[in-house]
């Protein structure tokens, strides 16, 4: 079976285009719909995505590829990315990222063998005022420490 958007998708991916002169224009946040609603942007997705918008299959390639933010690998159900940059590292985002490793028994890159996570370093979330700071999903996390990890860990499933 073709990989396919749901209907409730596609009605997303028409109010998207809608807002913009061309549909080229709706990359970026149709890439956002495929990753959400397939778990990551496979080779298939990526063709899938250049139909609808009439692209070429290179372009949602290299614009899916630049972009930290879109996963082309599968990855835990929970997605953990810690920022390792200036502020977050003189505040301790290296400790906290080892400290991830061991808890969950991964490296940077890796998932659980559970499948329930899977951590990242990123090279900036912004928070530098708040450091150190991590996302899990798309939920924002500051001013980490142990405790506050294992607190934040235990609510997802």
């Amino acid at each position: 079976m073709a990989l396919k958007f749901s209907e409730a998708t596609l009605k997303k991916v028409d109010e998207i285009i809608a807002r913009y002169p061309n549909k080229a224009s709706a990359l970026m946040p149709v890439l956002y719909l495929a990753q959400d609603e397939f778990g990551h942007i496979s080779d298939e997705a990526k063709m899938y995505v250049a139909d609808l918008l009439d692209l070429p299959p290179a372009k949602v390639y290299c614009v899916s590829t630049f972009y930290s933010m879109y996963k082309n690998e599968p990855t835990g159900r929970h997605l953990i990315q810690i920022c390792t940059n200036l502020s977050c590292s003189l505040l301790g985002a290296e400790h906290l990222r080892d400290y991830m490793c061991n808890k969950l028994g991964i490296e940077p890159g890796g998932t659980s063998n559970d499948g329930k996570f899977s951590l990242v370093t990123m090279e900036c979330l912004g928070g530098c005022g708040t450091a150190p700071v991590m996302m899990v999903n798309r939920d924002y996390y500051e001013n980490l420490n142990e405790k506050y990890i294992d607190d934040i860990l235990n609510k997802y499933d």
